[in-house]
């Protein structure tokens, strides 16, 4: 054996997730060797990374076609670099496309590593013919949702709900109280936030509509704020383009932007569960083509009752969620409006809020997932 873990994060979240795992990890064992690839975030805590994560971001079905030949040259470069120099361990975070196949493949060339996934694909969104072959692949599988582990079999595969990581991230958050006066907010104005994404085709397909829209409503109660969050500052130029001068709040300082917030809008994603951990009454929308609405609902056939992270963990409608062809600037008004003006939306969104955090449970995360793979590793 050489290095103890191989580790694999293909988009930002799972640089996220990866870096807070990393840390837990080297808690338990200082002298751990971590080779994989990751994203800025890890590569920053000393992992030896074989290839940088930002060459396997793609967006939306039409990208991952188009990216295929890129991907499937990285996937054997990986394979082979795990076959020739195998870890004791390898530990796929997300990404399930390739990750899963990863898994898969190291299988039948009988690797002795340890094949452990972190954060389960939504099995329960893309049918369940993928558990036999995740029983089969893998070693463990670690849920960060609560309903997951009972869609498995326990005598086939070990499968641990380790909480939620956002759970810990947020309670862990030192918010800046003097925040406001770096933006000229007063403490007790009244907030429309939006959060319109991560990746440039997020912003360019919801934040035209969403900042429209906020404009409406604000012209209807011109004491509103307007304040847009940037996920990255080169999104900048592209927010002051669309966003009419609007007021924009740096990254660094999201969660107290959203504590702040009479209400959001927000494209959908983890920031979706983020606000209803701060009870935050929130319009999720997400622009798709109807090309990707085709491939998604008539090819792969992902047809659920919900598609926002808290709707789908609540498994009710805790908030709106405009999908597609029902997200237009009339429904978007709509359901903006009430949230502005109805306190018996509010109360009944700001309720189910606290339930659903009840629901998550209090458990550090990556703490228990850094526990299981060391254990996984020993068994």
């Amino acid at each position: 054996m050489n290095d103890d873990l191989f580790l694999f994060a293909g988009e930002v979240s799972g640089d996220l997730h990866g870096e807070k795992l990393l840390r837990e990890l080297y808690a338990i064992k200082p002298d751990l060797k971590v080779r994989g690839v990751g994203g800025p975030k890890m590569r920053a805590l000393g992992m030896d990374c074989i290839m940088p994560m930002e060459d396997f971001q793609v967006m939306g079905f039409i990208d991952i076609l188009s990216s295929l030949p890129k991907l499937a040259k990285k996937f054997k470069i990986i394979k082979e670099d795990i076959l020739k120099n195998p870890p004791k361990g390898v530990v796929t975070i997300d990404y399930p496309g390739f990750n899963l196949r990863l898994a898969k493949a190291l299988h039948r060339k009988q690797s002795p590593a340890k094949r452990i996934h972190y954060i389960c694909p939504t099995v329960w969104a893309w049918g369940k013919r993928r558990i036999p072959k995740m029983e089969q692949s893998l070693d463990a599988l670690l849920t960060i949702l609560p309903f997951e582990p009972d869609l498995f079999s326990k005598r086939k595969l070990k499968t641990e709900y380790v909480g939620h990581p956002l759970i810990s991230r947020i309670e862990n958050h030192h918010y800046d109280p003097e925040w406001n006066q770096t933006y000229g907010i007063q403490k007790e104005q009244q907030i429309l936030s939006i959060f319109p994404g991560s990746r440039e085709k997020e912003l360019l397909r919801n934040f035209p509509t969403q900042m429209k829209v906020a404009r409406q409503i604000q012209k209807e109660n011109p004491d509103l704020l307007i304040a847009v969050s940037c996920s990255d500052e080169k999104f900048l130029p592209l927010l002051k383009k669309e966003g009419e001068n609007a007021l924009i709040i740096k990254a660094e300082h999201r969660y107290e932007l959203m504590r702040a917030s009479h209400f959001a809008f927000a494209t959908s994603g983890t920031v979706t569960l983020e606000l209803a951990l701060h009870h935050i009454p929130t319009v999720v929308t997400f622009a798709i083509t109807p090309l990707d609405l085709f491939l998604a609902q008539v090819i792969f056939r992902i047809n659920l009752p919900h598609y926002a992270l808290p709707n789908i963990i609540y498994q009710q409608e805790l908030f709106p969620e405009l999908f597609g062809p029902h997200f237009t600037e009339e429904t978007l008004y709509k359901k903006g409006t009430e949230f502005m003006m109805s306190e018996y939306k509010r109360s009944n969104c700001i309720e189910g809020c606290r339930h659903l955090k009840n629901h998550l449970g209090k458990q550090d995360a990556s703490q228990k997932a850094a526990q299981t793979i060391i254990n996984t590793l020993v068994s």
